[in-house]
Protein backbone atom coordinates (compact mmCIF):
# COMPACT_ATOMS: atom_id res chain seq x y z
CA UNK A 1 0.00 0.00 0.00
CA UNK A 2 1.14 3.44 -0.74
CA UNK A 3 2.21 5.43 2.20
CA UNK A 4 -0.58 7.47 3.64
CA UNK A 5 1.18 10.34 5.14
CA UNK A 6 2.59 13.35 3.34
CA UNK A 7 4.47 16.54 5.14
CA UNK A 8 5.22 16.44 8.68
CA UNK A 9 6.29 19.57 10.88
CA UNK A 10 7.17 19.14 13.90
CA UNK A 11 8.45 21.62 16.91
CA UNK A 12 11.26 20.14 18.55
CA UNK A 13 11.71 21.95 22.41
CA UNK A 14 15.57 22.81 22.72
CA UNK A 15 17.55 24.62 25.89
CA UNK A 16 16.71 27.98 26.96
CA UNK A 17 19.92 29.35 24.76
CA UNK A 18 22.49 32.14 25.97
CA UNK A 19 25.01 34.18 24.85
CA UNK A 20 27.85 32.20 24.04
CA UNK A 21 26.20 28.57 23.32
CA UNK A 22 27.20 26.56 20.90
CA UNK A 23 24.22 26.75 18.59
CA UNK A 24 25.76 24.10 16.17
CA UNK A 25 25.98 21.71 18.85
CA UNK A 26 22.61 22.31 20.74
CA UNK A 27 20.56 21.83 17.46
CA UNK A 28 22.30 18.70 16.11
CA UNK A 29 21.92 17.34 19.79
CA UNK A 30 18.17 18.38 19.95
CA UNK A 31 17.02 17.16 16.82
CA UNK A 32 18.85 13.46 17.45
CA UNK A 33 17.29 13.59 21.15
CA UNK A 34 13.85 14.07 18.93
CA UNK A 35 13.78 11.57 16.66
CA UNK A 36 14.88 9.18 20.12
CA UNK A 37 11.75 10.27 21.78
CA UNK A 38 9.17 10.79 19.02
CA UNK A 39 10.57 7.79 17.62
CA UNK A 40 10.64 8.62 13.87
CA UNK A 41 13.70 8.33 11.32
CA UNK A 42 15.74 11.10 10.08
CA UNK A 43 15.79 11.15 6.21
CA UNK A 44 17.80 12.35 3.64
CA UNK A 45 16.00 15.97 2.10
CA UNK A 46 14.21 16.06 5.68
CA UNK A 47 14.56 19.90 7.31
CA UNK A 48 15.90 21.63 9.99
CA UNK A 49 15.30 24.77 10.65
CA UNK A 50 15.99 26.89 13.68
CA UNK A 51 14.71 30.41 14.33
CA UNK A 52 16.85 33.48 13.91
CA UNK A 53 16.10 34.10 17.61
CA UNK A 54 18.47 31.92 18.44
CA UNK A 55 21.27 31.99 16.44
CA UNK A 56 21.15 35.82 17.38
CA UNK A 57 21.04 35.29 21.29
CA UNK A 58 23.92 32.89 20.87
CA UNK A 59 25.85 35.39 19.08
CA UNK A 60 25.23 38.08 21.97
CA UNK A 61 24.26 40.28 18.54
CA UNK A 62 22.72 42.99 20.75
CA UNK A 63 23.06 46.97 21.05
CA UNK A 64 21.34 49.48 23.47
CA UNK A 65 19.67 52.23 22.84
CA UNK A 66 22.54 54.75 23.29
CA UNK A 67 24.48 52.51 20.72
CA UNK A 68 21.70 53.54 18.17
CA UNK A 69 21.70 57.11 19.59
CA UNK A 70 25.46 57.40 18.74
CA UNK A 71 25.46 56.28 15.22
CA UNK A 72 22.03 58.31 14.44
CA UNK A 73 23.95 61.41 15.89
CA UNK A 74 27.11 60.48 13.66
CA UNK A 75 25.68 59.58 10.54
CA UNK A 76 22.42 62.33 10.46
CA UNK A 77 24.09 65.34 12.58
CA UNK A 78 22.07 65.05 15.88
CA UNK A 79 19.57 68.24 14.77
CA UNK A 80 16.25 67.64 12.89
CA UNK A 81 15.95 63.71 11.48
CA UNK A 82 13.11 63.42 9.50
CA UNK A 83 11.90 59.17 10.15
CA UNK A 84 9.83 57.59 7.69
CA UNK A 85 7.56 54.72 7.39
CA UNK A 86 8.41 52.86 10.30
CA UNK A 87 6.28 49.90 11.10
CA UNK A 88 3.88 49.85 13.80
CA UNK A 89 5.10 48.03 16.57
CA UNK A 90 6.30 47.80 20.59
CA UNK A 91 8.47 45.11 19.64
CA UNK A 92 10.00 45.67 16.48
CA UNK A 93 10.62 49.64 16.41
CA UNK A 94 9.82 51.27 19.31
CA UNK A 95 13.46 50.83 20.93
CA UNK A 96 14.70 51.49 17.44
CA UNK A 97 12.64 54.98 17.69
CA UNK A 98 13.86 55.46 21.47
CA UNK A 99 17.65 54.98 20.31
CA UNK A 100 16.93 58.04 17.15
CA UNK A 101 14.98 60.15 19.53
CA UNK A 102 17.85 59.97 21.50
CA UNK A 103 20.09 60.98 18.71
CA UNK A 104 18.20 64.00 17.38
CA UNK A 105 17.06 67.46 18.90
CA UNK A 106 13.61 67.12 16.60
CA UNK A 107 12.53 63.91 15.48
CA UNK A 108 9.70 65.08 12.21
CA UNK A 109 7.93 61.16 12.05
CA UNK A 110 5.89 60.48 9.04
CA UNK A 111 3.77 57.58 9.03
CA UNK A 112 2.49 56.20 5.98
CA UNK A 113 -1.66 55.46 5.92
CA UNK A 114 -4.33 53.71 6.53
CA UNK A 115 -1.28 51.24 7.46
CA UNK A 116 2.00 50.50 7.25
CA UNK A 117 4.29 48.76 5.26
CA UNK A 118 3.19 45.21 6.58
CA UNK A 119 -0.56 46.04 7.12
CA UNK A 120 -0.79 47.50 10.62
CA UNK A 121 -4.02 49.87 10.01
CA UNK A 122 -4.47 53.40 11.76
CA UNK A 123 -7.74 53.66 10.07
CA UNK A 124 -9.88 51.86 7.66
CA UNK A 125 -10.08 52.24 3.80
CA UNK A 126 -13.67 53.02 4.58
CA UNK A 127 -12.76 55.69 6.74
CA UNK A 128 -10.74 57.53 4.22
CA UNK A 129 -13.53 57.07 1.81
CA UNK A 130 -16.24 58.68 3.69
CA UNK A 131 -13.70 61.40 4.93
CA UNK A 132 -12.82 62.52 1.33
CA UNK A 133 -9.23 61.47 1.72
CA UNK A 134 -6.54 60.70 -0.91
CA UNK A 135 -3.72 58.79 0.91
CA UNK A 136 -1.95 59.24 -2.76
CA UNK A 137 -1.55 62.83 -2.54
CA UNK A 138 -2.70 63.92 0.68
CA UNK A 139 -0.51 64.90 3.30
CA UNK A 140 -2.10 65.54 6.56
CA UNK A 141 -0.44 67.07 10.00
CA UNK A 142 -1.54 65.59 13.32
CA UNK A 143 -4.26 68.33 14.15
CA UNK A 144 -5.97 67.19 10.82
CA UNK A 145 -5.55 63.48 11.42
CA UNK A 146 -7.14 63.85 14.91
CA UNK A 147 -10.12 66.34 13.15
CA UNK A 148 -10.59 63.44 10.47
CA UNK A 149 -10.07 60.03 12.61
CA UNK A 150 -9.96 61.03 16.08
CA UNK A 151 -7.85 58.56 18.30
CA UNK A 152 -7.88 54.94 16.68
CA UNK A 153 -6.64 52.59 18.37
CA UNK A 154 -4.94 49.13 16.94
CA UNK A 155 -7.18 45.74 15.90
CA UNK A 156 -5.15 43.25 18.24
CA UNK A 157 -3.08 45.41 20.48
CA UNK A 158 -5.15 48.27 21.52
CA UNK A 159 -2.60 50.80 21.34
CA UNK A 160 -3.06 54.20 19.87
CA UNK A 161 0.39 54.10 17.44
CA UNK A 162 0.44 57.92 16.73
CA UNK A 163 0.08 58.57 20.68
CA UNK A 164 2.21 56.27 21.48
CA UNK A 165 5.12 57.00 19.55
CA UNK A 166 4.81 61.25 20.12
CA UNK A 167 5.07 60.54 24.05
CA UNK A 168 8.32 58.24 23.31
CA UNK A 169 9.85 60.74 21.25
CA UNK A 170 8.99 63.66 23.62
CA UNK A 171 10.21 61.05 26.55
CA UNK A 172 13.57 60.61 25.04
CA UNK A 173 14.13 64.45 25.31
CA UNK A 174 13.44 65.31 21.79
CA UNK A 175 10.85 67.57 20.42
CA UNK A 176 8.40 65.80 17.84
CA UNK A 177 6.35 66.33 15.32
CA UNK A 178 3.84 63.95 13.37
CA UNK A 179 2.33 63.54 9.80
CA UNK A 180 1.06 61.42 7.32
CA UNK A 181 1.81 60.81 3.70
CA UNK A 182 2.79 58.05 1.17
CA UNK A 183 5.35 59.83 -0.84
CA UNK A 184 8.36 59.44 0.84
CA UNK A 185 9.51 62.98 -0.71
CA UNK A 186 6.95 64.79 1.29
CA UNK A 187 9.45 64.69 4.96
CA UNK A 188 12.22 67.19 2.46
CA UNK A 189 9.66 69.76 3.43
CA UNK A 190 10.51 69.47 6.88
CA UNK A 191 14.18 68.44 6.96
CA UNK A 192 16.39 67.43 4.35
CA UNK A 193 18.42 64.14 6.83
CA UNK A 194 16.31 61.21 6.88
CA UNK A 195 15.96 57.69 8.33
CA UNK A 196 13.91 55.66 5.70
CA UNK A 197 12.68 52.87 8.20
CA UNK A 198 10.18 50.53 5.25
CA UNK A 199 11.82 47.20 4.92
CA UNK A 200 10.98 45.54 1.30
CA UNK A 201 10.79 49.22 -0.29
CA UNK A 202 13.65 50.99 1.03
CA UNK A 203 16.00 50.79 -1.90
CA UNK A 204 12.99 52.63 -3.74
CA UNK A 205 12.65 55.14 -0.82
CA UNK A 206 16.52 56.28 -0.79
CA UNK A 207 16.69 56.58 -4.42
CA UNK A 208 13.77 59.08 -4.72
CA UNK A 209 14.85 61.20 -1.40
CA UNK A 210 18.49 61.07 -2.79
CA UNK A 211 17.04 62.55 -6.48
CA UNK A 212 14.77 64.62 -4.56
CA UNK A 213 17.29 66.82 -2.70
CA UNK A 214 17.93 65.36 0.39
CA UNK A 215 21.04 65.99 2.23
CA UNK A 216 21.73 62.89 4.30
CA UNK A 217 19.85 59.39 3.55
CA UNK A 218 20.21 56.38 5.58
CA UNK A 219 18.00 53.63 6.15
CA UNK A 220 17.48 51.16 8.91
CA UNK A 221 19.61 48.60 7.33
CA UNK A 222 22.73 51.36 7.77
CA UNK A 223 22.31 51.92 11.35
CA UNK A 224 24.48 49.58 12.98
CA UNK A 225 25.44 48.09 10.41
CA UNK A 226 29.16 48.14 11.98
CA UNK A 227 29.51 48.20 15.81
CA UNK A 228 29.46 51.07 18.09
CA UNK A 229 31.39 51.02 20.82
CA UNK A 230 31.58 47.48 20.86
CA UNK A 231 28.12 46.45 20.29
CA UNK A 232 26.58 43.95 18.09
CA UNK A 233 25.69 45.28 14.67
CA UNK A 234 24.38 43.44 11.51
CA UNK A 235 26.87 44.63 8.20
CA UNK A 236 24.16 43.34 5.68
CA UNK A 237 20.70 44.63 7.71
CA UNK A 238 22.10 46.95 10.52
CA UNK A 239 18.56 47.35 12.47
CA UNK A 240 16.48 45.61 10.51
CA UNK A 241 14.51 42.34 11.65
CA UNK A 242 15.61 43.68 15.42
CA UNK A 243 13.43 42.58 18.37
CA UNK A 244 13.06 43.95 21.70
CA UNK A 245 15.36 42.61 24.20
CA UNK A 246 14.55 44.38 27.28
CA UNK A 247 13.41 48.11 27.90
CA UNK A 248 16.94 49.31 26.97
CA UNK A 249 18.42 46.57 24.79
CA UNK A 250 17.96 45.25 20.81
CA UNK A 251 18.50 41.87 19.38
CA UNK A 252 19.69 42.10 16.41
CA UNK A 253 19.36 39.89 13.43
CA UNK A 254 22.04 37.26 13.27
CA UNK A 255 25.05 37.38 11.24
CA UNK A 256 26.92 34.94 9.81
CA UNK A 257 24.86 32.22 9.98
CA UNK A 258 26.19 30.15 6.74
CA UNK A 259 28.73 28.45 8.50
CA UNK A 260 26.22 27.55 10.67
CA UNK A 261 23.54 25.80 9.26
CA UNK A 262 26.43 23.85 6.71
CA UNK A 263 28.00 22.81 10.38
CA UNK A 264 24.71 21.46 11.20
CA UNK A 265 23.57 19.74 7.98
CA UNK A 266 27.49 17.80 8.73
CA UNK A 267 26.76 16.90 11.95
CA UNK A 268 23.78 14.94 11.11
CA UNK A 269 25.40 13.11 8.22
CA UNK A 270 28.49 12.22 10.49
CA UNK A 271 25.56 10.67 13.29
CA UNK A 272 23.21 9.37 10.88
CA UNK A 273 24.37 9.14 7.06
CA UNK A 274 21.70 11.44 5.76
CA UNK A 275 21.75 14.38 4.19
CA UNK A 276 19.31 16.79 5.51
CA UNK A 277 18.81 20.24 4.58
CA UNK A 278 19.09 22.99 7.18
CA UNK A 279 17.88 26.74 6.97
CA UNK A 280 17.58 29.90 9.76
CA UNK A 281 14.22 31.55 9.10
CA UNK A 282 12.86 35.07 10.75
CA UNK A 283 8.97 35.86 9.73
CA UNK A 284 7.04 33.88 7.65
CA UNK A 285 5.34 35.55 4.92
CA UNK A 286 1.50 35.39 5.02
CA UNK A 287 -1.13 37.99 5.53
CA UNK A 288 -4.00 37.55 8.53
CA UNK A 289 -7.40 37.95 7.04
CA UNK A 290 -8.73 39.30 10.04
CA UNK A 291 -5.81 42.06 10.99
CA UNK A 292 -5.13 42.50 7.50
CA UNK A 293 -1.20 41.85 8.90
CA UNK A 294 1.26 41.02 6.65
CA UNK A 295 3.50 38.90 8.61
CA UNK A 296 7.18 39.68 7.26
CA UNK A 297 8.85 42.38 8.89
CA UNK A 298 12.25 40.85 8.51
CA UNK A 299 14.32 41.79 5.69
CA UNK A 300 14.33 38.27 4.30
CA UNK A 301 12.47 35.05 5.63
CA UNK A 302 15.98 33.18 5.36
CA UNK A 303 19.10 34.78 5.85
CA UNK A 304 20.83 31.12 5.44
CA UNK A 305 19.83 27.92 4.25
CA UNK A 306 21.75 24.99 2.78
CA UNK A 307 22.16 24.54 -1.26
CA UNK A 308 19.00 22.13 -1.26
CA UNK A 309 16.67 24.31 -0.61
CA UNK A 310 18.08 27.27 -3.62
CA UNK A 311 14.77 27.12 -6.18
CA UNK A 312 10.53 27.46 -5.88
CA UNK A 313 8.68 24.29 -6.40
CA UNK A 314 8.64 22.18 -9.84
CA UNK A 315 5.07 20.81 -9.30
CA UNK A 316 2.19 19.45 -11.38
CA UNK A 317 -1.41 20.79 -10.44
CA UNK A 318 -3.63 17.31 -9.52
CA UNK A 319 -6.47 18.35 -9.91
CA UNK A 320 -6.06 20.07 -12.91
CA UNK A 321 -4.92 16.68 -14.24
CA UNK A 322 -8.20 15.27 -12.77
CA UNK A 323 -10.05 17.92 -14.27
CA UNK A 324 -8.73 17.89 -18.17
CA UNK A 325 -6.33 15.55 -19.30
CA UNK A 326 -7.56 12.73 -17.36
CA UNK A 327 -11.38 13.85 -17.13
CA UNK A 328 -12.48 10.52 -18.46
CA UNK A 329 -10.50 8.08 -16.10
CA UNK A 330 -11.64 7.31 -12.59
CA UNK A 331 -9.70 4.73 -9.61
CA UNK A 332 -6.39 2.89 -10.32
CA UNK A 333 -6.59 3.63 -14.01
CA UNK A 334 -6.65 7.67 -12.60
CA UNK A 335 -3.83 7.14 -10.08
CA UNK A 336 -1.55 5.39 -11.91
CA UNK A 337 -2.02 7.77 -14.77
CA UNK A 338 -1.37 10.73 -12.57
CA UNK A 339 1.84 8.99 -11.31
CA UNK A 340 3.43 8.09 -14.39
CA UNK A 341 2.72 12.15 -15.44
CA UNK A 342 4.45 12.85 -12.63
CA UNK A 343 7.58 10.90 -12.94
CA UNK A 344 7.65 12.01 -16.78
CA UNK A 345 7.25 15.99 -15.66
CA UNK A 346 9.61 18.40 -16.76
CA UNK A 347 12.32 20.00 -14.59
CA UNK A 348 10.99 23.30 -14.99
CA UNK A 349 7.38 23.77 -15.38
CA UNK A 350 7.54 27.86 -15.89
CA UNK A 351 4.87 28.84 -17.92
CA UNK A 352 3.05 25.69 -18.14
CA UNK A 353 -0.32 25.58 -17.80
CA UNK A 354 -0.40 22.14 -15.86
CA UNK A 355 1.21 23.71 -13.11
CA UNK A 356 -1.11 26.76 -12.75
CA UNK A 357 -2.15 27.19 -9.57
CA UNK A 358 1.37 26.01 -7.75
CA UNK A 359 2.67 28.85 -5.06
CA UNK A 360 5.18 30.36 -7.50
CA UNK A 361 7.36 31.44 -4.12
CA UNK A 362 10.72 30.48 -3.41
CA UNK A 363 10.94 27.24 -0.98
CA UNK A 364 12.86 29.06 1.84
CA UNK A 365 10.06 31.63 2.00
CA UNK A 366 7.42 28.30 1.68
CA UNK A 367 9.07 26.35 4.26
CA UNK A 368 9.92 29.42 6.66
CA UNK A 369 6.29 30.29 6.80
CA UNK A 370 5.37 27.04 8.13
CA UNK A 371 8.41 26.91 10.71
CA UNK A 372 6.87 30.55 12.08
CA UNK A 373 3.62 28.87 11.83
CA UNK A 374 4.88 25.87 13.66
CA UNK A 375 7.26 27.47 16.46
CA UNK A 376 4.88 30.47 17.15
CA UNK A 377 6.19 33.67 18.92
CA UNK A 378 5.34 33.02 22.65
CA UNK A 379 6.10 30.11 24.75
CA UNK A 380 5.75 26.77 22.64
CA UNK A 381 9.71 26.72 23.56
CA UNK A 382 10.26 24.96 20.44
CA UNK A 383 12.74 27.21 18.44
CA UNK A 384 13.88 24.32 16.03
CA UNK A 385 11.23 22.87 13.45
CA UNK A 386 11.91 19.23 11.90
CA UNK A 387 10.26 18.69 8.63
CA UNK A 388 9.55 15.52 7.20
CA UNK A 389 8.13 14.39 3.10
CA UNK A 390 8.47 18.16 2.50
CA UNK A 391 9.64 16.96 -1.22
CA UNK A 392 7.99 13.43 -1.64
CA UNK A 393 4.96 14.19 -3.90
CA UNK A 394 1.92 11.81 -5.29
CA UNK A 395 4.33 8.68 -6.32
CA UNK A 396 6.80 8.62 -3.18
CA UNK A 397 5.74 5.16 -1.35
Amino acid sequence: MSRMIGTISRGVRAPIIRNGDDIVKIVTESVLEASKDAGFEIQNRDIIAMTEAIVARAQGNYASVDDIATDVKAKLGGETVGVIFPILSRNRFAICLRGIAKGAKKVVLMLSYPSDEVGNHLISLDALDEKGVDPYRDVLDLKKYRELFGYEKHTFTGIDYVEYYENLIKACGAEAEIIFANDCRAILNYTKNVITCDIHSRARSKRLLKAAGAERVFGLDEILNAPVNGSGYNENYGLLGSNKATEDQVKLFPRNCQPIVDAIQKNIYDATGKVVEVMVYGDGAFKDPVGKIWELADPVVSPAFTSGLVGTPNELKLKYLADNEFSSLSGEELKNAIKDKIKAKDENLYGQMVSEGTTPRRLTDLIGSLCDLTSGSGDKGTPIVFIQGYFDNYTTE
